[in-house]
């Protein structure tokens, strides 16, 4: 892969090869390449090899884009210090690529990291706990189920470089997110797990056939010294398993006991160990007797097992989700001023830049049509399978597949601009954020593992004052293993991940997790009009001049002027029909709900409803004939009304048929809107909505949804413009529309990409399943430890059989929460459901 400049990219166009990592000529016959963005680089040696390698591999490769000149050039060290302390990521350039603001408008910073070293709730817990008490960390939450984490600052308090190395401070590593060096780190854990497996495997295969002829020959007295001998073998065995493949539980008990908590590892640490020293102890001694090296490899090698086949269905659980990050390619064809291209990392994509996408290809980032005419298809983003024409002028999304013609993108946004990383960091917002039952579990288990640790400590000493001191030790140890909380930590992370991942197939995007749990009690839906139940593109269908109009002007363009500082749909339908205009509106003033206020050629301009006419202003006209349903628009100039504009909009054909089933679900389904009282009740007897409240300022809508959470509701409220705002944001569960204004999207707990109605009665149907799993989960889990806890604590359990079940349990919570994923059904993308895959509206249909 070319890089962006000659400073960027060490190796000459003539002349010696150059070292990709120190600058020095590469010497004759010297092959040491180093993969950097897809593209084979050269070194020199072996040391730059390895230490290029390393800096890729570690997520830093940005290094290579922003140092002046190579070392070899420079005179600076070959690994840089800043790179060591990891400095390098405060530098302005790196952090655009992947920090943006955090939204609140201030000065605040948000960034998504990637984790390595989780091995269970525990390690949430406690990189939450620890980073979140550094000054100037405003949130900081970890996704189990991805291992990925959102992180928030204040740039003025703290660096981000300083809470990665807190964070390494504690035995991980943090980097910033990025998708090849994600599966660069999962292929890592995967291939380390299978060696320790492996070594595991080995062990036990070799300590079960020993421990046969042990057992059998525990009463030969003639051949004690074979049987002595086979003990030693049995013990050499072992010693790699403990030493080797255990690792991975002292590491995460110490952590949890440097930082005084009790993760779930202390007790399976402590179960090897024990069990491990004791059995060496007998064979020094020469006893024969309670050797139990298998209980050790067997345990071990289940436990092994068990947290790869998790590894493995969390992976599966959150694949939906990481498609995202496989949408966008590595690679785009840049277009110079002569229009030669140049194969270019789509990192160093700038604004303004413009690339040339072939049929068949991903668009690379966020931009609008230069030159061509194509189709788009946007079914892996949104679940819409139909392809959008896109022409010149039209904005295009990065990650969607140029399908027909070439196209030429001017670039408009890139990195953590587009659209594609705001809706992964939504999604990582909803899978970081834990409902109310994951973070009951959470807190729990450090008590839970407290606890059991005393029942253990007086079970033992029973055992041994008063039972069989003998089996005393065995007895504690089969309880450690058997009363591990494993599938207590594993009960909500999986099942919200895979619901998740389930729900963006569709289209519907969850930007917060609470949102799963609150879903499933909704009982009222509130749904907007204009954009919700209508497809938000609405046209002038009649036009009135009530004053004549400047002369060589038109009340049209003056109201377009006006128009153009809004988002809202019928902003739209008014603006386009005006065409081009030298007409400006300045000192723009917004009133949600209500219209816009300016000044237009030193006059005093206002656009909107009813409410923007002076006093004692007509406040009902008649409809135009063939449009009752139409909303009326004043254009008031200087106080007084000069035009009047009729604008209709299209019902989502889908709309009935998706109110009936809110309705078959025992759901109250209510129209709030801006639109006339008149106009609101006739659109709400033609969807067969019983209630509708028509004429509503944004205030008016908050206010009936917090009338009816007071009388008991869990309100769910649909919308998609800037005047839904409050009211999303004070209602129980939010839903937006794919194609409504940001700060609809950002207030709503759901965001649908697809515009598909017919995906909320699926949301509401696998909200309330994931909450049945989950309930399930945590039952089986609390479960199987109070009847594992008697069990083990009367001696009917031994150590390796008690690892058995414990190992068993966390699968069957994992395989239960798989249940959510989708289906085969579920995978054929965005395909029409029910009567809307019949009553598509044909272009042209004229509106209502």
């Amino acid at each position: 892969m070319a890089l962006a400049s000659d400073s960027q990219a060490p190796a000459a166009p003539e002349g010696p090869t150059r070292c990709f990592h120190c600058g020095l000529d590469v010497p004759a016959g010297a092959h040491y390449p180093v993969t950097f963005e897809g593209r084979e680089e050269p070194t020199c040696c072996p040391g730059c090899q390895a230490v290029a390698g390393a800096i890729i591999e570690r997520g830093l490769g940005a290094y290579y884009h922003h140092r002046d000149a190579p070392p070899a050039e420079s005179g600076s060290p070959l690994i840089p210090e800043e790179l060591r302390e990891l400095e390098l990521f405060d530098h302005p350039g790196v952090q655009q690529q992947f920090v943006v603001a955090a939204g609140d408008g201030g000065e605040r910073r948000e960034a998504a990291l990637m984790l390595e070293g989780i091995t269970c709730a525990a390690c949430v817990w406690l990189n939450e706990r620890h980073v979140q008490a550094l000054p100037g960390v405003v949130s900081f939450r970890v996704n189990y189920s991805t291992r990925r984490a959102q992180v928030v600052w204040d740039p003025e308090r703290i660096v981000l470089s300083d809470i990665l190395k807190a964070i390494r401070d504690i035995g991980y590593h943090a980097h910033p997110y990025d998708p090849g060096t994600r599966e660069q780190a999962i292929a890592r854990e995967r291939g380390l797990a299978l060696r320790r497996i492996a070594v595991a495997a080995l062990g036990m295969m070799q300590v079960m056939m020993l421990a046969v002829a042990l057992w059998l020959g525990a009463e030969d007295t003639e051949h004690e010294d074979l049987l002595q001998f086979m003990r030693w073998v049995a013990a050499a065995l072992t010693t790699p398993v403990v030493l080797y493949s255990a690792i991975p539980f002292y590491q995460s008990a110490w952590r949890d006991l440097r930082h005084w908590q009790l993760g779930m590892d202390v007790p399976v640490s402590l179960a090897i160990i024990v069990t491990y020293l004791a059995s060496l102890y007998a064979v020094i001694l020469g006893t024969g007797e309670h050797v139990y090296f298998e209980s050790v490899v067997m345990f071990v090698f289940f436990l092994l097992t068990s947290r790869y086949l998790e590894l493995i269905a969390r992976q599966r659980a959150s694949h939906a989700i990481d498609r995202l990050d496989r949408l966008v390619p590595a690679i785009a064809n840049r277009e110079d001023a002569n229009g030669q291209l140049e194969a270019v990392p789509v990192g160093e994509l700038v604004p303004g830049d413009r690339v040339r996408v072939r049929p068949g290809e991903a668009i690379p980032t966020d931009g609008v049509v230069y030159a061509g005419e194509s189709t788009v298809n946007r079914a892996l983003l949104t679940g819409e399978p139909e392809p959008h024409p896109a022409r010149a002028g039209d904005a295009v999304t990065g990650g969607t597949v140029n399908v027909d013609g070439p196209l030429v993108i001017e670039v408009r946004r890139v990195g953590a601009e587009t659209t594609l990383a705001a809706i992964q960091r939504l999604l990582d917002r909803a899978q970081t954020e834990k409902p109310r039952m994951a973070r009951i579990a959470e807190a729990g288990t450090g008590w839970f593992v407290g606890a059991v640790l005393i029942l253990t400590a007086l079970a033992g000493l029973v055992w041994y004052a008063w039972i069989d001191p003998a089996r005393a030790l065995w007895v504690m140890v089969a309880m450690l293993v058997a009363t591990c909380p494993c599938a207590l930590a594993l009960a909500t992370p999986v099942a919200l991940t895979a619901t998740t991942g389930a729900l963006s197939r569709l289209g519907l995007l969850v930007t917060r997790g609470s949102a799963l749990e609150t879903l499933p009690r909704v009982d009222m839906v509130c749904l907007d009009k204009t954009g919700t139940l209508t497809v938000g593109l609405p046209r002038l269908v009649d036009r009135t001049d009530l004053q004549p109009a400047p002369e060589g002007g038109d009340w049209l363009a003056w109201a377009a002027a006006l128009e153009a500082h809004s988002e809202h749909p019928l902003a739209r339908a008014l603006v386009e029909p005006a065409g081009p205009s030298p007409l400006r509106a300045t000192g723009i003033r917004n009133r949600p709900g209500q219209g816009l206020q300016g000044h237009i050629e030193g006059h005093r301009v206002a656009i909107g409803g009813a409410s923007m006419l002076p006093a004692g202003g007509d406040m009902t006209p008649e409809a135009p004939a063939g449009h009752p349903l139409a909303t009326p628009v004043w254009l008031v100039v200087d106080d007084q009304p000069v035009a009047l504009f009729w604008l209709a909009d299209t019902p989502r054909p889908e709309a009935r048929d998706v109110i009936q089933d809110l309705r078959a679900r025992g759901l109250q389904v209510v129209l709030l809107t801006g639109d006339r009282p008149e106009a609101a009740r006739a659109f709400a007897a033609q969807m067969d909505i019983a209630s509708a409240e028509g004429g509503l300022s944004p205030e008016d809508k908050l206010a009936y949804v917090r009338a009816r959470q007071a009388e008991g509701h869990v309100v769910l409220m649909a919308g998609e413009g800037i005047n839904d705002a409050p009211v999303l944001a004070g209602a129980d569960v939010s839903l937006a529309m794919g194609g409504g204004t940001r700060l609809a999207q950002t207030q709503a707990d759901l965001v649908l990409l697809s515009d598909r109605l017919e995906h909320l009665p699926r949301a509401l149907d696998q909200a309330r399943h994931t909450r049945r799993v989950i309930r399930q989960n945590i039952a089986w889990a609390i479960g199987y430890n109070v009847v594992a806890l008697p069990v083990a604590a009367a001696g009917l359990l031994t150590p390796w059989l008690a690892a058995l079940g414990m190992s068993l349990s966390s699968l069957l919570v994992v395989g239960n929460a798989l249940r959510l994923r989708p289906t085969r059904d579920d995978e054929r993308v965005g395909e029409p459901v029910g009567e809307a895959a019949t009553h598509r509206r044909p272009s042209g249909a004229p509106p209502v």
